[in-house]
């Protein structure tokens, strides 16, 4: 690839947000443990709830188990795009772009996804500081992650 020049910013960006992509899934590996230590518990008589959701969470209001399962599921997938990218970044060819850019999108899509919930969250207004943490950083995700595709295929455009 001959653009050198966009190279750090892809480094920056990956950096950043491999970091942030840490933070969603340590604050979602604690949403996951609470609602599974305080979630439902069916007595002997084996009676669901009135109301019962497979994704129950004791915080939050009727879309954090979504939120959080999904913010989950783009954190790992954002993780593993940071492995292919610091690939790319070092080798910075031609060849190596593929990989990491089709990791980068599936990271992005499912951030995209995750950050609709956490507008849903946002929206019913029923959740802790811990959860509004974590939807910030799934909505400015969203838009680091795309800058982040963009910068490195915008470095193979001028390449030739």
């Amino acid at each position: 690839m001959a653009n050198e020049q966009m190279k750090p910013i892809a480094t920056l960006l990956l950096g950043l947000n491999f970091c942030m992509y840490a933070i969603v899934l340590g604050i979602g590996g604690w949403a996951m443990n609470r609602a599974i230590d305080h979630g439902f518990i069916i007595g002997p008589e084996l009676k669901l709830p009135a109301h019962f959701s497979p994704l129950f969470f004791p915080m939050g209001n009727a879309s954090t188990g979504f939120f959080v399962t999904f913010a989950l599921l783009a954190g790992v997938v954002g993780a593993a795009s940071a492995i292919s990218g610091i690939n790319h970044i070092r080798s910075w060819t031609s060849e190596s772009l593929p990989s990491a850019a089709s990791v980068a999108t599936m990271a992005w899509t499912l951030t995209l996804l995750a950050m609709g919930f956490a507008w849903k969250e946002i929206e019913i207004h029923i959740r802790n500081a811990r959860l509004k943490t974590m939807e910030a950083f799934v909505i400015i995700l969203s838009a680091t992650q795309l800058f982040y595709i963009v910068a490195i295929h915008g470095a193979a455009a001028y390449r030739r």
